[in-house]
């Protein structure tokens, strides 16, 4: 891995606008809705391909609507479609955001661990009576590992009248 060194601050301003911005988004979005993952399993998907299927199947009722069932509704195609390619655009740039501020969260989070482990490691390292050995046993115990139970020592019985 690249050594990032990222040194940044977001000031509580900065951060407080950010979260305004995206309430501002849900806001401008109320349609929104949360699926469940099975919900979303079991939905069918349009990707490139799809886009071009669905984009031709609105044309061709809209053009022939005399073949469609009463119950078909052609507007609501229509508006789910432009709906979907209204929303596509913001979906990759929401998408390449998160991706930027996941990989951001990583890595700074990376560099402040090696550093939080680079403080314990020092500290063990300067011996007893230096008034660290509270502290260097708090932070030993983010490796502390629960006691395992002892196995089970199987003993194999040999059936009576067995030949060695």
């Amino acid at each position: 891995m690249p050594n990032t060194a990222i040194s940044a601050q977001l000031s509580q301003a900065d951060r407080d606008a950010v979260m305004a911005a995206i309430a501002t988004i849900k806001a401008k979005l109320p349609f929104l809705i949360d699926l469940s993952a099975d919900d979303r399993k079991s939905l069918p998907k349009m990707g490139d391909k799809s886009r071009a299927f669905v984009s031709k199947a609105m044309e061709v009722a809209t053009q022939n609507p005399d073949f469609l069932p009463r119950s078909f509704d052609l507007s609501e195609l229509q508006k789910d479609v432009q709906l979907f390619e209204a929303l596509y655009p913001v979906l990759m740039s929401l998408t390449q955001l998160h991706d930027l501020v996941d990989d951001t969260c990583l890595a700074v989070g990376s560099e402040a661990y090696a550093a939080a482990l680079q403080v314990y490691s020092y500290a063990k390292a300067s011996g007893e009576g230096t008034g660290l050995e509270t502290a260097v046993d708090e932070l030993g115990l983010r490796f502390a590992r629960k006691a395992r139970k002892p196995k089970s020592q199987t003993v194999s019985v040999k059936p009576e009248g067995a030949m060695v």
